[in-house]
């Protein structure tokens, strides 16, 4: 079935520019395996969906043509083996009121935000200036919903394999540069709206395990967690007591290398709509 944001969507992502922005990806089977590649967290996870892409201008305007009518019921996007994590009504102020406001919101930043209004040749690039809030409503509405922070390290990190970036191949590969990933353009001073690239530039070389593109660089993805020490048990777990950040993760197209590490965490304050930060949407199989 094809997701709300891409009915009717011009296939445009992808290295050649011609793959649906909501192509599925190989289901990333389940397992246990070592949060941050590190042996005093361990963690299981069951199989899910993580959409090969992340989410674009294109599939974000579907939800802005929807809007408000677009926004999420109580319970909506909820992990279905995670009390509590969906949709929390008191939540509703955290998004705009109707569509122009929304639009207005995610304008924020005169150079990087890659929104327009109107189709200006950026559909094609990952949405940014998404607060924490807006990614869930987006993702909820798409029939989907944000990934745990431990389900996403495990498709970062291949799982089993704990690899060091998502396309490491040995698992300990430290080989990065960029033909796998977009990062780094900042470092030198020099960093331009143009460093933003479509998403799956760099595929299939800078791959993970499951055929996602981008889990390293372009944007920063929200994840569902709050940012705090790991729970110490782990099977399906999600860090769901409030603290003062919600987790992201992937580092992006300005970020240096070790940002992009499978194991590298952030964090930022969900109601700040940041044009590092974007979104990239699980489903439960």
């Amino acid at each position: 079935m094809i997701p709300p944001s891409c009915v009717g969507l011009a296939e445009t992502c992808g290295p050649g520019g011609n793959e649906s922005c909501c192509a599925t990806a190989e289901a990333v089977s389940g397992g246990t395996f070592n949060r941050s590649n590190d042996s005093r967290y361990p963690a299981t996870v069951s199989g899910f969906l993580l959409d090969r892409f992340q989410v674009t201008v294109g599939r974000f305007r579907k939800f802005v043509e929807a809007y408000p009518g677009s926004k999420p019921a109580a319970g909506a996007g909820a992990h279905p083996r995670i009390d509590g994590s969906g949709w929390d009504a008191a939540w509703d102020g955290n998004l705009p009121e109707d569509a122009a406001a929304l639009k207005a919101a995610v304008k924020c930043d005169p150079t990087y935000t890659t929104w327009r209004d109107t189709d200006e040749g950026t559909e094609h690039l990952p949405f940014n200036c998404a607060g924490w809030y807006l990614a869930f409503a987006f993702c909820a509405w798409d029939e989907g919903r944000l990934a745990t922070e431990a389900e996403w390290n495990y498709a970062a990190a291949g799982g089993d394999e704990q690899r060091t970036y998502p396309w490491s191949k040995p698992a300990s590969s430290t080989t990065i540069d960029g033909t796998y990933a977009v990062y780094g353009c900042g470092w030198d001073g020099s960093c331009e709206f143009s460093d933003i690239q479509v998403v799956g530039s760099r595929s299939p070389a800078g791959d993970g395990r499951w055929g996602q593109a981008d889990m390293a660089g372009n944007i920063w993805e929200w994840v569902l967690d709050w940012y705090a020490d790991y729970p110490n048990e782990c099977n399906n777990c999600s860090n769901m007591t409030t603290a003062s950040k919600r987790a992201a993760r992937g580092g992006s197209w300005g970020s240096g290398a070790t940002y992009l590490l499978s194991y590298t965490r952030n964090s930022n304050v969900p109601s700040v709509r940041n044009y590092f930060i974007g979104a990239r949407c699980a489903r439960t199989l």
